[in-house]
């Protein structure tokens, strides 16, 4: 498959666990022969017993995070931000998303004052793509893919992680910011909802848009 320009430098995907972020960011990389940048969940000791307990290993969990993504942040700032395309399945900022959600008053202010003290500076994205689905999708999309410490995240975790992205991305306006309905297509398996979302992303220039198409009917 031939390589595709984009104008695009700097291309975040961002959406709930579930969703299909990190599948979506690894197609697009291939389709632009680009850099890839991606959310180690799987080397963090402290996400399988956060999903079992959530109160108590909440603190490790989320200051493991802090310090992996500053050093990505960190890596991406002494490299040449106009050379190759990158693509990331993580916005900096989500790291402040998931401690508000995830973390109590101390810990919370434990939290921002490592952070302060490490002054994160994160380039601003060219374009984020917001993937969005609802809960039950989500569950589904979770339970088959089938990564056994994910089956203990409970719904109700999920739905707070739901509306805890929307709200932030009803905000948003660092960059330009296509939302997706995720909920009907399946741009990683199915090659014509790709190509139809590569195209929205292609066309994207300025300002925030929607992206809502419909199921393919057979």
């Amino acid at each position: 498959m031939p390589v595709i320009t984009s104008q695009h430098r700097y291309i975040v995907i961002e959406g709930p666990i579930g969703v299909g972020k990190t599948s979506l960011a690894r197609r697009l990389s291939e389709s632009f022969g680009s850099e890839l940048m991606l959310e180690d969940a799987g080397g963090n000791p402290f996400l399988e017993r956060f999903y079992d307990d959530p109160k108590g290993a909440a603190l490790p969990t989320q200051l493991f995070f802090l310090f992996q993504r500053a050093e990505q942040m960190q890596s991406l700032q002494q490299h040449d931000m106009f050379a190759p395309v990158r693509v990331a399945d993580f916005l900096m900022d989500k790291d402040r998303l998931f401690a508000e959600l995830t973390l109590d008053a101390d810990e919370l202010h434990l939290y921002q004052q490592v952070a302060e003290k490490l002054s994160i500076q994160a380039p601003t994205p060219d374009l984020v793509v917001y993937l969005q689905a609802p809960v039950d999708v989500l569950r589904q999309r979770i339970i088959g893919r089938g990564i056994r410490s994910e089956q203990l995240i409970a719904d109700d975790y999920l739905t707070r992680l739901v509306d805890i992205y929307s709200r932030f991305f009803h905000q948003y306006n660092d960059s330009p910011l296509l939302i997706v309905n995720a909920t009907e297509i399946d741009p990683v398996n199915k090659e014509e909802d790709y190509e139809l979302l590569l195209k929205r992303i292609l066309a994207m220039r300025s300002g925030r848009h929607y992206f809502n198409p419909l199921p393919m009917v057979m």
